[in-house]
């Protein structure tokens, strides 16, 4: 399955893949130019990602005017007749790739002096992880406020810990401190 992204340019949602050929409202842009629009999703490999950091590029390839529109008004017996008519005004693009990463381009280094304090950070966070109960990541409310009474006093408290960084769900976390009163 090939992969595909969907993208935001002049307000409207495209979905368009690799060496793709479209249409779209007129674009200031000179023929020839790149641009990166918005990526709302890129799909095919797997499962989608609604949180996308990849990115799409996109090379104008000309600007051009779209089909005739003919409109005409009339009303009967008054001898009323109107005629207009529009073309709009369109670019044509070509999706020249699809997947370069946003983060990888722009330079992951971080100063000395933070590096100790996140080193830090992470450490509580791996000792945490490691202390969590077996399945915990799957389990949902229900199962974990049953399986939660079998725990250990550190196992609780390692997924009461879990929960407030992450989800943060209301029915775990009274769950959790109920059990954790009771031990």
């Amino acid at each position: 399955m090939s992969s595909y992204a969907i993208i935001s340019l002049g307000g409207k949602q495209y979905r368009v893949s690799e060496g793709e050929r479209l249409l779209v409202d007129r674009l200031r842009a000179d023929e020839g130019a790149t641009l990166e629009p918005r990526v709302l999703l890129v799909g095919g490999n797997g499962a989608p990602d609604l949180s996308p950091s990849a990115t799409v590029t996109a090379r104008v390839v000309g600007h051009e005017l779209g089909e005739k529109i003919r409109i005409g008004k009339y009303r009967r017996r008054t001898g009323y007749k109107r005629h207009a008519g529009h073309r709009s005004k369109l670019t044509r693009i070509e999706i020249e790739s699809i997947g370069a990463a946003k983060r990888a381009a722009k330079s992951t280094a971080k100063p000395k002096a933070e590096q100790p304090q996140e080193a830090a950070a992470q450490k509580p966070a791996a000792k945490a992880e490691a202390q969590l109960p077996e399945g915990y990541a799957s389990m949902t409310i229900a199962q974990l406020s049953e399986a939660a009474g079998g725990w250990s006093r550190e196992q609780v408290e390692a997924a009461l810990e879990h929960e407030r960084a992450g989800k943060a769900r209301k029915g775990a976390l009274a769950a959790l401190e109920s059990a954790l009163e009771e031990k």
